[in-house]
């Protein structure tokens, strides 16, 4: 934000959080630095447009009577995120949006009107996706109370932080963690089945995601999955969140195994690019399925994902959580890397062909079950034969 010329506030709740977060930029500037990919000048300007600020500065009120936008990025809580609202109220201008960083929490039970909020209408979503120098997407959430010029302030600031930003539907996971959920769970079945992990990481690679299933929990972290699951699993997508076996993940987060950032996840980390499925995963995962194996093909380990990816994503047009295709295929390509040779999933289905892709679906819900259901939409194109694009 500060690099594309906007003046910050940055706030933590005391001094050693906000000096790993003051830490965190200018050892990033200084390594643009000395990479030349910034020059000494823009990385002075850089840290003169930063303030840090904690609980305990106090004339921190006063820096925020002047802003016009706060983001806030604390803990996925409910009462803390409200509390955080009233904080902020008491000390910025009327026209202040305040931006909420949440990957699951409803926009609309952050901004209900009580005692804690008092502008509903300037509260809007803003959900980065992790890491957030790297990933180019920005989902902007308004709730139906949110105003368009709050809605408007979101995207231009996103904008101009470099981010390409679309606008969803204030629902469950959004958009694009709505659409993670089932292949989420789908990844826990073929492992409940015997797949191979690097077998599942191989195929998907092969189909062209940057990554497979398996190393892009290890990097979004276990912990972070599973509460994405769970959640879901309980929210409005039904049988769609049926099929698998979450309790995969929320295992693997009672023994610690978080991920990449913990050094263990499905794989074990060394070094820079060393990893490999340890033995207490692969003793853990012979517990797991029963001592069950599979040699199911390739293909089938990318058709059985991408149908639960794709078939999501259409049920989100097909509910109004995107607005068009276009937005629909931004999402997933620059959201989670969707194969972006294939255009999106939506591009995709008309490259198959949507008859094609129903067909393939039926096959896979008759033989494992109703979460393979292609939605109406799929169903109404395929009849039509009608193209996405």
């Amino acid at each position: 934000t500060a690099e594309k010329g906007y003046d910050v506030l940055l706030k933590d709740r005391d001094d050693a959080s906000l000096g790993r977060g003051v830490s965190y930029m200018t050892d990033n500037w200084s390594k643009k630095t000395k990479r030349r990919r910034m020059t000494q000048y823009q990385n002075n300007l850089n840290q003169s447009r930063v303030t840090p600020l904690s609980d305990a500065t106090p004339s921190w009120p006063r820096h925020f009577a002047g802003a016009d936008l706060v983001i806030e990025a604390v803990f996925e809580n409910l009462e803390l995120k409200r509390k955080i609202i009233s904080q902020v109220e008491e000390v910025t201008p009327d026209h202040c949006v305040f931006a909420t960083n949440t990957s699951a929490i409803p926009i609309a039970d952050i901004a209900a009107p009580g005692p804690e909020v008092s502008r509903p209408q300037n509260v809007v979503g803003m959900h980065y996706f992790s890491p957030v120098p790297s990933m180019p997407l920005l989902e902007i959430i308004p709730h139906e109370g949110t105003s368009e010029e709050a809605t408007a302030t979101a995207f231009a600031v996103g904008t101009k932080q470099g981010k390409t930003c679309v606008v969803v539907k204030d629902v469950p996971g959004f958009y694009v963690n709505r659409c993670l959920g089932p292949v989420l769970v789908e990844t826990s079945a073929l492992v409940k089945e015997g797949v191979p992990l690097e077998k599942m990481d191989k195929a998907m690679k092969s189909f062209g995601m940057p990554v497979g299933p398996i190393t892009l929990m290890d990097e979004v972290g276990i912990d972070v999955g599973s509460k994405v699951a769970s959640y879901l699993s309980g929210a409005d997508l039904d049988v769609r969140m049926t099929g698998g076996d979450i309790s995969l993940m929320s295992t693997m987060v009672d023994k610690g195994w978080l991920g990449k950032k913990s050094g263990k996840g499905f794989y074990t980390y060394s070094g820079k690019k060393g990893k490999k499925i340890g033995p207490e995963m692969r003793a853990f995962l012979t517990e797991f399925t029963g001592g069950a194996t599979s040699d199911l093909a390739e293909t089938d380990i990318q058709d059985r994902i991408t149908a639960r990816l794709v078939n999501e994503a259409a049920k989100c047009l097909e509910d109004g959580i995107i607005a068009d295709p276009v937005a629909g295929d931004i999402g997933l390509v620059f959201g989670i890397g969707f194969a972006p040779f294939r255009g999106g999933p939506f591009r995709y289905l008309d490259t198959v062909g949507v008859t094609s892709f129903v067909d393939r679906m039926n096959g896979f819900a008759d033989a494992h079950g109703a979460q393979f259901e292609p939605c109406q939409l799929l169903k109404d194109y395929a009849a039509s034969g009608k193209r996405f694009h």
